[in-house]
């Protein structure tokens, strides 16, 4: 399994001496991502800047922006598993090539269901074609590295208007139960995600992803936990304690307009919140999902987390 699947980091430091890089841009005066951009042009291979006490950075961005992702440090790459599950085999077969040239990986996938036709709840639920899109899309997400995929995807579980919410709950852990079965023919961890209630009438805090995840006891069957989200609900940060053994990875942004996070003043229960993720001693991804850019937000958004770890 991936750096993920656990929680726990196994990537291995190399044994030579590492470069300090950031006295390398200060002496030469140019930019991180002019740095990073030479030194990638030739060929020297550049520890990865983010990974912090064990932790991983990562951002949620289309298959297009991995090599954009890598040039500024990122550790890995967060895709939608629909858009890869939706190439062609052409063009699977061209980013997997892509990605292999690539210092990191897509290790980490959102959005595991976006087509309308395929639905978790209500009367009109496909098993079979449930099934089929569940083992072509794990598939795809493993042959590019990937250790975990996120299952919020909210139009696939929405309750209908006037539906039983038993029956509703029943068959999400029925979808969870066959879902965790692929998953593990894959070696790969589905993660429930929990949605502000702007989003999903259903699993909008961590306390019920927790429960539902412990009702389906399956070993590839987990969950995370989104910051956004969390601070939305109002939920109390502490779930993270309560759910830490469940808990594979995180999404993270400032609830004040979903943007990439740049200062411990936007929010403040950051810092509970970075102690609570050094409590359990997690040691998986954290990815930016929000409003923002690489090119805009990149470098602010890498000190922040760096900061707030380091400090937390």
């Amino acid at each position: 399994m991936g750096r993920f699947g656990s929680g726990v980091c196994t990537r291995k430091p190399e044994n030579r001496p590492v470069p300090n890089i950031a006295q390398e841009e200060v002496r030469v005066n140019i930019t991180r991502r002019e740095f990073l951009l030479a030194a990638s042009a030739a060929g020297i291979a550049i520890p990865s800047l983010a990974a912090i006490e064990g932790i991983q950075i990562g951002v949620c961005a289309p298959t297009r922006e991995l090599d954009e992702a890598a040039q500024y440090g990122f550790d890995y790459l967060e895709p939608a598993a629909a858009s890869v599950a939706e190439m062609s085999d052409a063009d699977f077969q061209e980013f997997k090539q892509k990605e292999l040239a690539s210092p990191i990986r897509c290790e980490c996938f959102n959005s595991f269901i976006r087509r309308k036709d395929l639905r978790v709840v209500g009367d009109d639920v496909n098993w079979n074609a449930l099934n089929n899109y569940i083992d072509h899309t794990l598939a795809r997400c493993r042959q590019l590295g990937g250790s975990i995929v996120v299952w919020g995807s909210a139009g696939s579980r929405n309750v209908p208007p006037g539906y039983s919410r038993d029956k509703a709950w029943s068959q999400i852990k029925d979808f969870l139960g066959r879902a965790g079965e692929i998953a593990k023919k894959h070696d790969i961890i589905v993660a429930i995600e929990p949605l502000r209630h702007q989003e999903s009438n259903i699993i909008n805090t961590g306390a019920e992803a927790l429960r539902l995840v412990r009702e389906v006891n399956h070993p590839n069957i987990k969950m995370i936990i989104d910051y956004y989200h969390l601070r939305v609900e109002k939920e109390n940060p502490e779930i993270i304690w309560t759910a830490r053994k469940e808990i594979v990875h995180f999404h993270f942004a400032n609830p004040n307009g979903r943007l990439w996070p740049k200062s411990p003043a936007e929010d403040p229960l950051y810092g509970e919140f970075f102690k609570l993720v050094k409590k359990i001693n997690f040691h998986g991804g954290i990815s930016i999902e929000g409003r923002g850019s690489l090119a805009q937000d990149g470098a602010a958004s890498l000190a922040f987390f760096r900061r707030e770890i380091t400090s937390a």
